[in-house]
């Protein structure tokens, strides 16, 4: 690992943890030895950071060098941990992790008053203890494709179990309670497709390339999408007069 990956790292595991955080939680959650934990710790400090602490006692990172002060209304800090929250429903773990480690970064920078209302916030959400179904693929490739711009290609197998393998162009992530789906543009059919991602049973790196069009691709999917909205609501209109008011 990079030595500046590496001390991003530590410093978010200081951020999140509840502190003082022992040399030993530290080091699993970095993935390091507890001597490079020592020496990383040392550097941190050499920068700026002020880290409360020593090996035997735990570790408190009380100024954190990396995040100018910050401030929030209740409301809008009560928003941020209801919103980082709900990613645990969505059944993304690293997606709910990195949710935590950016909430830990702007508590950290948070007057200490604002710091203690964050801990004791008054909203949660909940979800319907309703099974999702598991994915097996890896989401991280599917998002750097649709960052990158590059095709993947998926072996698919529909709600009727037809099989089918095509090659897609990633434009979009659609999460919901029940289900994650990705909105692309299906090469072997040339139109708009949505998949659920717990029904590809194999998905690797294409080699099409749709840089700069995945933005522009995206906006006509959703005017289209909108059009046939309408179109159905003006129908229904039609069927029934009354509903209008």
């Amino acid at each position: 690992m990079a030595r500046q990956d590496r001390l991003m790292r530590l410093l978010s595991a200081l951020r999140r943890l509840p502190s003082p955080v022992t040399a030993e939680r530290l080091a699993a959650e970095t993935e390091i030895s507890q001597r490079q934990l020592y020496r990383d710790i040392a550097t941190l400090r050499a920068g700026g950071a002020l880290i409360d602490g020593a090996a035997g006692y735990g570790y408190t990172l009380t100024e954190d060098p990396a995040l100018p002060p910050q401030s929030f209304s209740r409301l809008e800090t009560e928003a941020l941990m209801l919103a980082v929250g709900s990613l645990d429903q969505l059944g993304d773990e690293r997606l709910a992790a990195a949710g935590k480690d950016a909430l830990a970064r702007i508590i950290a920078s948070l007057p200490d008053r604002q710091a203690r209302q964050s801990m004791h916030a008054i909203m949660r959400s909940w979800r319907h203890d309703e099974e999702r179904p598991d994915i097996t693929v890896d989401l991280e490739m599917l998002r750097e494709a649709c960052w990158n711009e590059t095709s993947v290609h998926i072996a698919y197998r529909d709600k009727n179990d037809r099989r089918s393998e095509r090659e897609i162009l990633p434009l979009g992530l659609s999460y919901s309670p029940t289900t994650l789906m990705v909105v692309g543009w299906c090469l072997l059919r040339e139109s708009y497709r949505t998949f659920e991602v717990a029904r590809m049973e194999r998905l690797t790196p294409g080699a099409t390339s749709f840089r700069p069009r995945r933005v522009e691709l995206l906006r006509q999917y959703v005017k289209l999408r909108m059009a046939e909205w309408k179109a159905q609501q003006a129908e229904e209109r039609q069927q029934d007069p009354g509903s209008g008011g």
